[in-house]
């Protein structure tokens, strides 16, 4: 059994996808169309901007998303589908191009839901009060302890739960900082802070799920061609106002990955595909279920080698 898995922020390169757009005309239309509906050449900005303008949130989502949805298209092209998959999954951002995949959101949709998730995201905190810290070397439940203790009075979450050994924490940046801190006297391997914009996944986010909460309200959003396994409850969902609710609750929610993949294992996926940019999550999955199979889908080599 296989699912098909999307990356998050951070696996952003210039360069992203170019090779895809060129050997198939299906990935060149996702750029025209997310170009179109963004209203700007968002394409040209991941093709040859500067990385710093590309890595701003309000790019870096729906260039993540439109990469992914390229390789899905250049998939298809080659005889494999969202049909091969049992489950869809994505890492934050990764969860709407699941869902784009799967259906469930057309692609211009979720190209205009991204741009203003970004922006939304970063208006939410002024630049220099949040923060995010990854600690390395200690599991979920010592990370949530050590947060609430660092908080003090300010907010302080255990944000993604990446794999057993990797747990991110996001809040005011003193809280932060006091974490990761703390990390370190409790037998963390590092505890390192991390270059982001603002504090992702945290109850500081609010202002950005009202945003989104009403953004949702306006779209119309399908069942999945197969189950999305969602961020905040590791488990796989398919109705769509469902859907939209959780949707809300990942912007100030936990991603719950080391979960999600682990549902997955125990629902009998043999075979992960991280489909787009980058190979962060193939990492992650192996450190998470060890026999497992991880193929990566993002540049036409990777597709070839498919079909063996």
């Amino acid at each position: 059994m296989r699912a098909f898995v999307f990356p998050g922020q951070g696996a952003q390169v210039i360069g992203m996808g170019r090779d895809l757009a060129e050997a198939y005309p299906a990935a060149r239309e996702v750029f025209a169309e997310v170009d179109a509906a963004l209203g700007e050449d968002l394409s040209d900005l991941i093709w040859n901007g500067d990385i710093d303008t590309l890595t701003l949130t309000q790019n870096a989502q729906p260039a993540l998303m439109a990469t992914s949805i390229a390789a899905l298209r250049a998939l298809e092209a080659e005889g494999f589908g969202i049909g091969d998959a049992a489950f869809v999954a994505g890492h934050s951002l990764g969860e709407y191009s699941a869902l784009c995949a799967a259906g469930a959101l057309s692609l211009a949709d979720t190209a205009r839901l991204l741009r203003l998730r970004g922006q939304a995201m970063q208006e939410a905190v002024p630049v220099g009060v949040g923060a995010m810290a990854a600690i390395l070397g200690l599991d979920f439940a010592a990370v949530e302890d050590l947060a609430r203790e660092a908080a003090q009075g300010e907010v302080c979450q255990a944000a993604n739960d990446n794999d057993p050994a990797q747990v991110v924490v996001s809040g005011h940046k003193g809280a932060v900082e006091r974490a990761a801190a703390l990390a370190k006297e409790r037998g963390a391997k590092r505890a390192l802070m991390l270059p982001v914009s603002a504090p992702f996944h945290s109850a500081l986010m609010q202002p950005a799920a009202a945003v989104m909460a009403e953004a949702l309200a306006a779209v119309e959003i399908a069942a999945p061609a197969v189950p999305l396994v969602a961020n905040v409850r590791a488990s796989a969902v398919t109705d769509p106002a469902e859907i939209r609710q959780l949707l809300v609750e990942q912007v100030t929610g936990s991603v719950r990955w080391r979960e999600s993949v682990g549902y997955l294992a125990d629902a009998g996926v043999t075979e992960f595909w991280e489909i787009g940019a980058g190979k962060a999550l193939s990492g992650m999955i192996k450190r998470i279920a060890k026999e497992a199979v991880v193929k990566n889908v993002g540049l036409p080599a990777d597709i070839a080698a498919l079909k063996g």
